[in-house]
């Protein structure tokens, strides 16, 4: 991207740097509209520096560490430089915790739940607020207790102190996220981990909605409120290259067998005897995402150069924004702070009375060129409890999905923000949700009973139109198509650029 005036990258800066955001889709009606995304919660777009900075490193890419020549020093050097960098991001002491790089916070958590090494009787305190990925890895490997929330999906931190001292000296792990995708709410991870700790458990934090809003300090390992273990994803962070990390100290991953065994994770194999060799080696089996962690590195730089604070400033500003123009419309009901964001990520979760979430999201894609998600968003009794959906109704729609029936399968709909999403998008998403309360759509929508999406009566999405594996058949490329003789993309974008990996 163009440098910036004043020799540092703002807010305004990153909207420039998102590839993609000129990309144009058409709607039912045949027209044509600049796609807003608004689904960054389940994944973001890819920054153009950190793209740039891949298509830089690709001339010297080598497999790491046990490679001779210059590319595999190359290579190798700037591996390592990512794990310092992902430490330092949030605050690890390198010479006491370890980086493992992995595919991502789901990865993580299961491969920690195994690492563990529970025994019979250890309990897991985890909250009725997880994501599904920090909840069912611990239930494969120990008792799992689960902290309630109240109607408005606050967790409840007295109910979180009474089990951690009812249950003292059982509970091996708290595991709790430091923001939920539904209702961005932030929890006070380092009070909870103080509460642990004198109960004798570690604190496992969930940071995959966390890490790319707000800034991130586990704080030295001596403190009472320090952070025992964290994961979070690059594809939530602008760089969607299948890297994730889990963080954790080196004496704990230097303890037990890994739970991947292969190449890379020993020092000596004889035909009867393993050597392992020291963390995070040991707990990254195989051939590394060099690309991944090398983008997930780059990623971080420009977001620590913007300021997460900055960022998280620029989100408040936001969502300020849009409860201002939505709260008083009728037949809306919200999940999650309305009002107060001082304490709530960048996601707007919502319903409207007497209409199918599923159609909701269907409409607003189709119709208005905006991308948000629906569903259970991977967090089923949490979103049950705040629907306030009865056990008897929830029995007779289980019992309809596992019969193939998915058409009153419960679920909200979610606008989430991300760093680069402005008040233009933000006045898209609030016209089309007028329009939808007015019933000013105009699309005759059929539901699948199978999969319970909403398309439009004889519509057929045709990819092809967007994007191909031929050369030559990709349509949708255009907005990021460079211009001859300019050397820049139409966003703005410069072609290249060389990176420094510290």
């Amino acid at each position: 991207m163009n440098a910036p005036r004043n020799g540092k990258m703002t807010v305004a800066d990153l909207r420039r740097d998102i590839i993609g955001i000129d990309s144009e889709v058409e709607l039912l009606d045949g027209s044509q509209v600049r796609y807003v995304f608004l689904d960054n919660a389940a994944s973001t777009p890819t920054l153009r520096s950190v793209m740039n900075c891949i298509e830089d490193f690709m001339p010297w890419y080598s497999a790491v560490h046990r490679g001779t020549g210059v590319k595999a020093a190359v290579a190798s050097q700037l591996w390592d430089a990512s794990h310092r960098i992902v430490a330092e991001f949030v605050g690890a002491d390198p010479a006491t915790n370890c980086v493992a790089m992995v595919k991502n916070t789901t990865e993580a958590i299961n491969k920690l739940a195994y690492r563990m090494r529970f025994r019979k009787g250890d309990i897991v305190l985890t909250t009725a607020m997880e994501h599904h990925s920090d909840d069912l890895p611990w239930r494969r490997h120990a008792e799992v207790l689960h902290v309630p929330v109240d109607e408005q999906g606050n967790l409840s931190l007295d109910a979180l102190r009474k089990t951690l001292k009812s249950h003292k000296s059982k509970i091996k792990m708290v595991a709790v996220n430091g923001a939920s995708n539904i209702t961005g709410i932030c929890n006070p991870i380092h009070d909870i981990a103080k509460w642990a700790h004198e109960a004798g458990a570690k604190i496992f934090v969930d940071a995959a909605q966390l890490a790319p809003h707000r800034k991130i300090d586990i704080l030295p390992d001596d403190d009472p409120s320090h952070i025992d273990f964290i994961a979070f994803s690059a594809h939530k962070m602008y760089a969607p290259f299948g890297t994730g990390v889990l963080i954790g100290p080196k004496a704990f991953f230097a303890q037990g067998e890994p739970d991947m065994i292969g190449g890379g994770v020993v020092t000596v194999v004889t035909l009867d005897g393993i050597e392992w060799t020291n963390p995070p080696h040991k707990e990254e089996a195989g051939s590394p995402n060099v690309v991944g962690a090398i983008a997930l590195a780059k990623a971080i730089s420009v977001l620590q150069e913007v300021g997460l604070d900055a960022i998280a400033a620029h989100e408040r500003e936001l969502m300020t924004y849009t409860y201002d123009r939505i709260r008083s419309m009728k037949k809306l009901r919200f999940y999650g702070p309305t009002k107060d964001f001082s304490n709530k990520v960048g996601v707007v979760t919502f319903t409207i009375d007497g209409m199918d979430h599923a159609l909701v999201s269907a409409i607003f894609g189709m119709e208005g060129g905006i991308g948000l998600r629906n569903g259970c968003f991977c967090a089923h009794p949490y979103v049950k409890h705040l629907l306030k959906i009865s056990e008897a109704e929830d029995r007779k729609t289980t019992k309809e999905i596992l019969a193939g029936n998915k058409s009153h399968m419960p679920g909200m709909v979610r606008a989430s923000y991300g760093c680069y999403n402005n008040e233009e998008d933000v006045d898209r998403f609030v016209e089309m949700l007028n329009r939808i309360v007015r019933g000013e759509y105009r699309g005759k929508y059929v539901q699948s009973s199978s999969s319970g999406i909403f398309t439009p009566q004889g519509y057929v999405m045709d990819a092809a139109k967007y994007f191909s594996f031929s050369r030559n058949g990709s349509a949708a490329k255009t907005p990021q198509k460079l211009v001859a003789g300019n050397g820049k993309t139409k966003n703005g974008s410069r072609k290249s650029k060389k990176h420094a990996v510290r």
